[in-house]
C-alpha cells in the first residue's frame, strides 16, 4: 500500500511539473452541459435503485419464502 501511494504521489507531482496550457475556449454552456449530465445521471441511480431495491432487501433478509407472516392475508 505504501508503494502505491509512493507511485500515486510521483504521478501527481510529475503531472503537475509537465502540464501545459490547453489554450482552449470554454463557453458557458459547457458548465450547464455538464450540470445536466451531473443531474441526469443521479436521477438514472436513483431510478435504478428504486426499481431493484425489493430485490436487494430481499437477497440480504434472512427472511425465508416459506416463512409466513402473520399479517399477510
Amino acid at each position: 500500500m505504501k508503494k502505491f501511494i509512493l507511485f500515486l504521489n510521483l504521478y501527481i507531482l510529475v503531472g503537475f511539473y509537465f502540464q501545459s496550457s490547453a489554450y482552449a475556449y470554454v463557453d458557458p454552456g459547457t458548465g450547464s452541459m455538464l450540470l445536466t449530465a451531473i443531474v441526469g445521471a443521479i436521477a438514472a441511480a436513483g431510478a435504478a435503485i428504486s426499481l431493484y431495491w425489493s430485490k436487494v432487501k430481499s437477497f440480504f433478509s434472512k427472511k425465508k419464502k416459506n416463512d409466513k407472516n402473520p399479517n399477510d392475508y
